[in-house]
């Protein structure tokens, strides 16, 4: 390849610079997961130098954070959707459950979900981004309580004490399938969480 049209594929293949990296950190970290991804590998995936990637983000903990929030705003229209779905709120948690679970162990999504937890100490931005993410799904998990209990569907529970207990077992469950705990499964995973949260938010009887 003459030296002109290597450069003209880089500049091809940066035309979206951050989506780019961002695609290509997510790619980094299902092959090696959030640790072990180096700048190197990073820029080296990108066909660029370690020093462009750092312009754009400043520092690694900055692109595993930019990348977290990324794949986040990725579930935004499939939670949006539920909540407008209409139709039974009951029939929609497990929508809900199956939207927050990670696909399987070694999931990036969740891969960087738990680095994140683990640096939090060290660098407070990470914590502040991980309140922040957290905090999209409180909202729209208690918009679905509501919408339960306004059609009678629910008992009258505090949707925000309840959205931090169920939120709290699918913190758990996703944990352990994403680091690959033997017998925790995404389907069984879903169907414990599914059953608690039917039990619990079952209305009394008429």
């Amino acid at each position: 390849m003459a030296r002109g049209q290597a450069r003209g594929t880089v500049r091809r293949r940066l035309e979206r610079p951050r989506e780019r990296m961002l695609e290509a950190a997510m790619e980094a970290i299902a092959e090696y997961g959030p640790a072990e991804m180096t700048m190197a590998e990073l820029a080296r995936r990108l066909g660029t130098s370690g020093g462009h990637v750092l312009y754009y983000f400043g520092s690694k903990d900055q692109v595993l954070l930019e990348t977290l929030r990324w794949s986040e705003e990725k579930h935004v229209p499939g939670r949006a959707a539920l909540l407008a779905a209409g139709g039974s709120a009951t029939d929609r948690i497990p929508a809900f459950v199956e939207l927050y679970l990670p696909e399987g162990a070694a999931d990036p999504r969740w891969l960087l979900w738990v680095h994140v937890w683990g640096r939090t100490l060290a660098v407070p931005e990470l914590r502040d981004t991980q309140v922040e993410l957290d905090l999209a799904w409180h909202r729209d998990l208690v918009a679905l309580l509501e919408q339960g209990m306004r059609a009678g569907e629910f008992a009258p529970v505090d949707p925000e004490d309840f959205s931090v207990r169920l939120r709290a077992m699918l913190d758990g469950f996703s944990t352990q399938i994403v680091i690959g705990v033997p017998g925790v499964t995404r389907e069984g995973s879903i169907a414990h969480a599914t059953a608690y949260a039917r039990q619990a938010l079952l209305p009394p009887p008429a």
